[in-house]
Formats: C-alpha cells, sequence, structure tokens
C-alpha cells in the first residue's frame, strides 16, 4: 500500500472538500488532508503538525522555536500573497520550503483600492456617515475635485499594480510607480512612468497607494518624514500590510492637514483591531476584505494545494517557492518519502 503525505490544514476557513475534490480530479491519492482547528488554546499548531509532512496555516505565527517540532515538515503552503507570519529564514536553514499565493487576488484588490481612491475623491463614505447620521448637508464637506489628470503613485509595482493600470488609464489618470526592481522602459510598456526616488513620487503625486510586502527594510517605510513630502491635498492608499506605515505618524498628520485623507484596509494592531484612523472624519477604513471574493476564495486554495502536491507528491521545486534558494538544493528541502522523519 501506498504510503500518504500528511498535511496539516490549521485554523482554515472552510472544509477541505474542495482540495479534496482537486486531488480526486488531479488523480493524487497519496496526499492525507488533515483539519485542525482549535482556537481555545488547548492544542497548539506545533503539538498537531509535529508528524506531518506539510503544513498550510493562515494567520499563525510559524517562529524558528515552532518549525524545531516540526519533526518531518518539508513544506508550509500560505493561501495568501504576504509571508510575513512565517520565518523564512529559519525555514531556510531547516529545509522547509515556504510558499504563496501571488496573483490570487490580484483583480480583487486592484478594485478594492481604486474604488478607495474614488471614494477619497469623491468623500462617499463620509458623506454616508453624516446622512446616517442625520445630517443632510455638503456645504460644510472638503472639497473635491475631478480627478482626470491628477497622478497616481503606485509604490512598488506587482501583479496588483499591473491590474490596476487599466482601471486607473480608464479614469484618465496619469500613472507613475517607484519600483526599484523595475526597468523604466518594463514600467513604459504598461504605460507607467518611472520614479526615480520614493520622495519624487511623493512629491508629484495626488494619490500614494501602497503595494510592497512587509519586511525588516519596508516597516514603517512612509512615516512622518515622507508624509511630509506630500501634497496637503493628496490622499494616501494602503491595502499592503498596515506596518508599512507609521500609523501614529499618519494619525497626526490627517489631523494636522499635512495630507488631506486616507483609506486603509489594514491597520498595525492586527490582533486588537485599534486603530486612530476611525476616530478621523477624512478617512476610510475596511477589514481587510480588499482581497475577498468567492472566486479569489477557492483560487487561493488550489494555488496553496498545488504547491504541497509539486513538493510532496512530485518531489520538486513549488512554483510559488519564496525561499528560492532551496530550489537549487532540494536534498535540503528533505526530499524523502513520507516514512523519513527529520534528522537532528
Amino acid at each position: 500500500m501506498k504510503a500518504k503525505y500528511r498535511v496539516v490544514y490549521y485554523n482554515i476557513v472552510d472544509r477541505l472538500d474542495y482540495e479534496n475534490s482537486l486531488l480526486k480530479r488531479w488523480k493524487v491519492d497519496n496526499l492525507e488532508l488533515i483539519e485542525a482547528k482549535d482556537r481555545s488554546g488547548g492544542h497548539t499548531f506545533a503539538e498537531v503538525a509535529a508528524e506531518a509532512d506539510g503544513a498550510v496555516v493562515e494567520y499563525e505565527a510559524v517562529t524558528r522555536q515552532v518549525m524545531e517540532k516540526l519533526h518531518r515538515c518539508k513544506i508550509i503552503a500560505l493561501q495568501s500573497i504576504g509571508y510575513n507570519n512565517i520565518d523564512v529564514r529559519a525555514a531556510t536553514e531547516m529545509g522547509i520550503c515556504v510558499t504563496n499565493a501571488p496573483g490570487f487576488c490580484a483583480e480583487d484588490v486592484a478594485l478594492h483600492c481604486v474604488g478607495l481612491l474614488v471614494d477619497l475623491a469623491r468623500n462617499i463614505s463620509y458623506f454616508d456617515r453624516k446622512v446616517r447620521g442625520g445630517v443632510w448637508d455638503y456645504e460644510s464637506a472638503p472639497a473635491m475635485h475631478r480627478i482626470r489628470g491628477k497622478t497616481v503613485g503606485l509604490v512598488f509595482f506587482g501583479s496588483i499594480p499591473k491590474a490596476m493600470v487599466p482601471m486607473l488609464k480608464g479614469l484618465g489618470l496619469r500613472i507613475l510607480a517607484y519600483a526599484p526592481t523595475k526597468t523604466a522602459a518594463y514600467l513604459s510598456s504598461f504605460g507607467v512612468e518611472k520614479a526615480g526616488a520614493l520622495d519624487d513620487l511623493l512629491r508629484e503625486s495626488d494619490f500614494v497607494s501602497l503595494h510592497m510586502p512587509l519586511k525588516e527594510e519596508t516597516y514603517h517605510m512612509i512615516g512622518a518624514e515622507q508624509l511630509g513630502k506630500m501634497k496637503r491635498t493628496a490622499f494616501l492608499i494602503n491595502t499592503a500590510r498596515g506596518s508599512v506605515v507609521d500609523e501614529a505618524a499618519l494619525g497626526d498628520a490627517l489631523q494636522n492637514g499635512t495630507i488631506a485623507g486616507a483609506a486603509v484596509d489594514v491597520i498595525e494592531d492586527v490582533e486588537g483591531h485599534k486603530t486612530v484612523l476611525t476616530s478621523l472624519e477624512n478617512t476610510v477604513v475596511t477589514p481587510h476584505t480588499a482581497f475577498l471574493s468567492e472566486e479569489s476564495f477557492y483560487k487561493a486554495r488550489e494555488i496553496a494545494l498545488r504547491q504541497l502536491v509539486q513538493r510532496l507528491v512530485r518531489q520538486e521545486p513549488p512554483e510559488n517557492l519564496v525561499n528560492r534558494e532551496l530550489a537549487d538544493r532540494m536534498s535540503g528541502c528533505r526530499n524523502r518519502g513520507p516514512e523519513a522523519a527529520r534528522s537532528t
């Protein structure tokens, strides 16, 4: 009888009927998917995944100390673009492949970003709050201007900004991008201008939209100094990660009139959901839902499962390998059968 690879899905929202149907369609019969839902603190992720060959987590922090307890783990697959909850350096040292799901929600987040931009420009949420509060009045509202001909500054240029480009162009906006790894010719092929430096983009843009991953070098990348370089009439949009912005500095900038307003789908206090931004009139705040649609929900799950099949069943580097250095040394990924435990 063929031995099976065991994969723990820890605290994932839905049941695994969809994943199992995909395995059946792909004719994969040696991957066993195990649901582990425990938010009461009775069993930790390290305990339930100690003897698993792979794992899928959502928001669980997987530290070096946790990974040291995963005796057989060869891959941690994420159903998300971001992977800042995983200690990738430690995973690489231990030969554990880390994968994500880039592009699974690009269209959804792009549309959300453009929606936030229009909301800020037209005071839609502002007026909605006023009317619901019994005030039918527009004379005291912040000034509104047409957006055609205005400049949108995109900070980094991955799949989401690319999906935004035709939407923004349809609104008649000029697009500028700060993307250090992209050439001017590459950006020009999308009809986007290259900003030589972040400061240049901040000074020129009427709307600044953030799309960088959260890493050590991007933590508080937008702080008081950067906000001070923006136009007083400009707006900030953040659908990346809360901590790429110094939220306290942003609150001060919004209250002091340093910038005109902000719209965010992410905040710094991921656990407590507390933010000064919800107390301000010149903000729009959504609860980390930019990625969400029925289509993106299933696409992320399919992508994560493909990574597991590639690593465990096919014994090859996963397509969306975050720690790419492991691709050249798959033996470091513990390329062995499901019966083999990690050597210590």
